[in-house]
């Protein structure tokens, strides 16, 4: 049965996936974006679906969420300022997207009766924990602005489950990369800008020795996340929070390492490209890796793109695209 959901942020990369996938899938998607980070060309060829309509407005203005989210079923919530240095260098701008916004998010959508809100949290809330893998009740002090606001949007969700009986699920992204992720900016994630630099000749400067190590989750992995949280029908699965990720891990020395080989496919002149190695970033986390147990335990999740198989996939979309 076709629903109404809202994505917000659904011109951004993890948004306009979404918005693409929930669309094929027969159901009316409602974007709402400001386009502070997310781009036309993400969802300019949805623009002719009639079940599609796209909503030129902020989160931090309440009478926009309550626009997009009327006669809504489903709230997917990705619109937010991502990045840590970002967050370091502006606090407040980060705070007034990432937690007004997201608060006005909720209020909207409890107000619109939305059946269930299902919101992008962050693996950076681990904070300084060293525990790994990282398990949903084991969290530590938040090393960043960013890191702070994704928790605050956890505990909000709580509180609205808790005190207005709203249904919410809360998906701690871990390092999230595939087709759409942007290259090009200050805050480009590190996978999309190591490609550009790469296809263009260029060498890539990790920060630290590359023995840092992330969980990097494939697009299509979060996506099935996102279907698994809005149809689950199990009690024990609502009003909770999951890792969404693959469960393994890759240093960065290793990713780039991937990246040349499976980019000198194209061009083999790419495999003879330097490494350059820089200071370390500030509220950088060292390690990252998750638990998948609880989300396959009560979601039923079944990541089906390993890191490689991932990486191979998004190299070949960035080599069609960027030419």
């Amino acid at each position: 049965m076709s629903k109404k959901i809202v994505i917000t942020g659904g011109a951004g990369f993890i948004g306009s996936n979404l918005c693409e996938y929930f669309l094929s899938k027969g159901n009316q998607v409602i974007c709402l974006d400001n386009f502070a980070t997310g781009h036309r060309h993400n969802i300019n060829h949805l623009l002719v679906n009639p079940n599609f309509q796209l909503i030129e407005g902020d989160i931090r203005n309440i009478s926009d969420c309550a626009k997009a989210v009327q006669g809504a079923d489903y709230v997917l919530h990705q619109a937010a300022l991502g990045s840590v240095p970002r967050s370091i260098k502006d606090p407040i701008t980060s705070n007034e997207v990432n937690v007004s916004g997201f608060l006005n998010m909720l209020v909207a959508s409890k107000e619109a009766g939305v059946k269930r809100f299902i919101y992008a949290a962050s693996s950076s809330t681990y904070g300084d924990s060293e525990s790994l893998p990282k398990v949903e009740d084991k969290i530590g002090k938040p090393l960043s602005p960013y890191a702070i606001t994704k928790y605050v949007n956890e505990l909000y969700a709580g509180i609205f489950s808790s005190t207005y009986g709203m249904e919410t699920i809360g998906l701690r992204y871990f390092n999230v990369f595939g087709r759409k992720q942007d290259p090009n900016g200050a805050y480009a994630a590190v996978i999309p800008k190591f490609v550009l630099q790469l296809v263009k000749g260029e060498s890539p400067i990790i920060n630290g020795d590359g023995n840092y190590s992330r969980d990097f989750t494939y697009i299509d992995n979060v996506i099935q996340m996102n279907e698994l949280a809005m149809e689950t029908q199990n009690p024990e699965a609502i009003n909770t929070v999951y890792n969404t990720a693959y469960g393994d891990r890759t240093t960065l020395n290793e990713m780039v390492q991937y990246l040349k080989e499976y980019l000198s496919e194209y061009d083999s002149s790419i495999k003879n490209i330097e490494i350059v190695h820089g200071p370390n970033r500030a509220g950088d986390i060292p390690h990252s890796l998750a638990s998948i147990d609880k989300a396959k335990k009560l979601l039923n999740y079944n990541p089906q793109f390993s890191f490689k198989d991932g990486l191979k996939e998004a190299v070949k979309w960035y080599w069609e695209n960027l030419k």
